[in-house]
């Protein structure tokens, strides 16, 4: 999988263009199961799990909503909760207070402004306590098929790393790589650069030797460039040993079968 450096110092647009979109292909390849992973069944739903992403990982977001929508299924009982019980329900996402405090907020907002349905307008989603262009992309593009980029942590790390934008600011990140995009490929775009950043390109010692798309990333060596020791670094799905739970996901199983089947999804 890995491959030698390529030369992007001269790089035209059209260069650029064509290069972006051959790594989009390979992770659409790599990662044809690629969604969001937060649980949602709504808009709302969606909404809430994005506020309580931040700073904790999907994993526990997934933990902890089942019994915070079964005690507040809509905008209106948010909106009217007690801040207290609110509070110890989202507990373990941490950050509770502030993350209750925009929640109560936020639902009050669509009840009043909104006749208690999540708008489906970006400029109306961001004028909600605690939602960004982030959230407000996530939300958009996974509850109501508006496409959109999402740029996260992962997102943003990666977009320098394939040299889509030198930026870190994440507004001039989404609008450096859009321009690369049709805007019809936003979305799933935005899944399967988030799972490699999750799963291969981590931070720290992102997996170089065996990413997908070494051959075309001008940080290739970085990272670990051993095959044996890469293999060590993949995360989730892709870990060693997992074979049976990557088999079963490309096979089109959903997160909620998995967990009933008994397996893992965290790293």
């Amino acid at each position: 999988m890995a491959g030698r450096k390529p030369r992007v110092e001269e790089e035209s647009p059209v260069a650029l263009k064509r290069r972006a979109r051959k790594i989009n292909r390979i992770l659409g390849e790599t990662y044809p199961y690629a969604v969001a992973e937060l649980d949602f069944r709504n808009a709302f739903e969606l909404l809430v799990a994005t506020v309580l992403s931040a700073q904790t990982t999907d994993v526990r977001v997934n933990l902890t909503t089942p019994a915070l929508f079964e005690r507040y299924p809509d905008a209106r009982s948010l909106s009217e909760a007690d801040e207290v019980e609110l509070q110890e329900i989202i507990r373990p996402t941490g950050f509770y207070r502030a993350k209750a405090n925009s929640l109560l907020a936020l639902s009050r907002r669509v009840v009043d402004e909104f006749d208690g349905e999540v708008p489906a307008r970006l400029e109306d989603l961001v004028t909600l306590p605690g939602v960004g262009r982030k959230t407000a992309n996530v939300v958009l593009g996974n509850a109501f098929g508006v496409p959109g980029i999402t740029v996260d942590t992962h997102f943003g790390r990666l977009a320098r790393r394939f040299r889509w934008t030198t930026s870190e600011d994440p507004v001039k990140v989404e609008m450096d790589v859009a321009a690369l995009f049709d805007r019809k490929d936003w979305t799933l775009l935005s899944h399967r650069v988030v799972f490699h950043g999750r799963r291969i390109c981590h931070a720290k010692k992102p997996a170089c030797a065996v990413c997908p798309v070494a051959a075309l990333c001008p940080s290739f060596g970085e990272g670990e460039t051993d095959p044996m020791k890469a293999a060590k670094l993949l995360k989730y799905e892709l870990a060693p040993g997992r074979e049976d739970l990557l088999a079963l996901m490309r096979g089109g199983r959903s997160r909620a079968e998995l967990r009933d089947a008994g397996h893992g999804l965290g790293a």
